[in-house]
Formats: C-alpha cells, sequence, structure tokens
C-alpha cells in the first residue's frame, strides 16, 4: 500500500455526528418500514427497504469514510464523491419510496405538532409543487454540476470546509430532486407524459459531457489545488484530472441510461386498457401513485 494511503487512512477517523444521523434515518426508515409492512404485506416490498438503506450507505461512503480525505489528494476521488452523493445515492433512498417509511418511523408527536402542519401549509405545498417541476429538478442539477466545477467555486470549497459541506448538501440535494421525475416515488404525481422522461434524461448528460469533456482532453491543470498536494498511484495532477473526466463521462452515461432502457420498455409493453380496433395501443402515461410501494 503507497504511504500516503496509509498516511491519509491512518488521520482518518469516523465522523460520530455524521454517521449518527445516517444511522438513525436508517433505523427511523426501518421502523416506519416495519409498521406499514404489518398493516400491508404489499405495502412496500423489502427491494425497496434494500435500496433505501444502500443509499443511505452510499452517501455515508462518500463523506464518512476514508474517501472524504482522499478527495484532497485526488480530483477522481473527488469526483468519485459527487457522483456518489448527487447520482447514485439519491436514485437509491427514492427507489426506496421514503415519505412513507420515515412519516411513519418518526416520534408521532414531532409529526404531529410539526411536520403535519408544515406539510399541511398551503405555502409550503406551492414551494413543493414549484420544486418538483421537472425543469426545476432539471435546471437545479444542471447549476450544481457546472457551478461547483468553476474552477473559483471549486477552489473555495476546496479551501473552506464550510462551503465544502455546503458543496456536499447542495450535490445531496439537487441528485434528490434530479431523480424525483425519473422514479416518481410516492407521493408524487406525473407533470410531463412519460416519453419526455427519456429527453429529460438526455438533454441531461449534455452538461456532463461537456464538463467531463473538458477535463478529460485540456492540456492543462484546471484547478491549481491538485498541483501541491500529494499524487497516489503514480499519478501527475494532468493524469489525475483526466481519469476524473473520465469516470464522469462514462458513470453518467451508464447511469442514466438505465432508466431511459426501463422507460423505453414501459412505452412499448402494450397496455390493455388502450386497445383500439385491430391493434394494440401504447400506454405512455404512468398510473396514479396509489401507495408508497406501487411497482
Amino acid at each position: 500500500m503507497p504511504e500516503t494511503v496509509q498516511s491519509v487512512l491512518a488521520a482518518w477517523t469516523v465522523p460520530v455526528p455524521f454517521s449518527v444521523a445516517i444511522v438513525l434515518t436508517a433505523i427511523c426508515y426501518l421502523r416506519g418500514w416495519r409498521q406499514l409492512r404489518l398493516a400491508s404485506a404489499k405495502r412496500i416490498p423489502l427491494w425497496r427497504a434494500a435500496s433505501a438503506l444502500v443509499g443511505l450507505s452510499m452517501i455515508w461512503l462518500a463523506i464518512g469514510s476514508p474517501l472524504g480525505l482522499l478527495d484532497e489528494q485526488l480530483l477522481t476521488a473527488h469526483m468519485t464523491q459527487h457522483l456518489l452523493l448527487m447520482t447514485i445515492a439519491p436514485a437509491l433512498v427514492l427507489a426506496g419510496a421514503p415519505v412513507m417509511p420515515l412519516l411513519h418511523g418518526l416520534p408521532q408527536g414531532l409529526v404531529e405538532s410539526a411536520l403535519g402542519p408544515l406539510l399541511r401549509w398551503p405555502l409550503a405545498q406551492s414551494i413543493g409543487r414549484l420544486l418538483l417541476q421537472p425543469a426545476v429538478c432539471w435546471s437545479a442539477a444542471t447549476a450544481a454540476v457546472v457551478g461547483w466545477h468553476i474552477p473559483a467555486a471549486f477552489n473555495l470549497a476546496f479551501e473552506r470546509e464550510a462551503w465544502h459541506i455546503v458543496e456536499h448538501l447542495s450535490f445531496l440535494a439537487a441528485g434528490l430532486l434530479f431523480w424525483w421525475p425519473v422514479i416518481q416515488p410516492w407521493p408524487a404525481v406525473p407533470v410531463w407524459p412519460r416519453w419526455s422522461i427519456l429527453l429529460y434524461l438526455f438533454s441531461a448528460t449534455l452538461p456532463c459531457d461537456i464538463l467531463s469533456a473538458y477535463l478529460t482532453f485540456s492540456d492543462r491543470v484546471i484547478y491549481p489545488a491538485y498541483l501541491s498536494s500529494s499524487h497516489l498511484f503514480g499519478l501527475s495532477a494532468l493524469e489525475d484530472q483526466q481519469c476524473a473526466g473520465a469516470l464522469m463521462w462514462t458513470s453518467i452515461t451508464i447511469i442514466y441510461l438505465v432508466p431511459a432502457a426501463q422507460i423505453t420498455l414501459e412505452l412499448l409493453r402494450p397496455n390493455p386498457g388502450m386497445r383500439v380496433i385491430g391493434k394494440m395501443g401504447i400506454g405512455g402515461a404512468s398510473p396514479s401513485p396509489k401507495s408508497p410501494g406501487t411497482d
């Protein structure tokens, strides 16, 4: 093992407050999931619970594991953090239909006295509907990706821990918003036709492709902070940057292709409720969610 890696592992300590927050969130989810399963065995399938827990684990891996220290040594590690926080973890968490389990898992006094009135407040509902518009979700994700990779913003987050935390939170929040119209967890209501999500996913790859191509093919180091850091595995700063760009390019392409393929299959699947004389119609609209476990 390289000496620098050993020094990073030696310096790593478990971030207790953050780890406790992740564990408590998982416990609340499982508590609510169990209550819902006892009420109805088909309420939320086991695979959804597993997806949510893996998603929470990915959030901890991005921030709480030694990867959080390696991001100061390698841009590739930094890019891995961003992919986990914005692309992988939010999709897994939302696939777990987290709203109902968390509402049932939290102390009922808190739900009835604080969360319930907040969720019923007309202003909060209006803000929620606005934020969950697909155009807003797409714009938030694009702004987070592009904005934090502007050298001035990147260096600010690299040099100041408070801004680094803000960066992580904004990536996670933007990731949850981005995946909401794609996964449509309960109680999501489709706003756009289902076929339009294919364009939504395709267009989202374009800014990522431009950024990753810029990092991969640039002949100079974009972020000077990595020039003075200790590079691992014999990578120069420029080679590290190229690896980070290639990682972003390939990962985003593959990850976005998975839901796009699934949605395409849904659109091509015959819908018995849309028959016309002589042929079977194709149903493009998603059914309205009836419960958090609707598959």
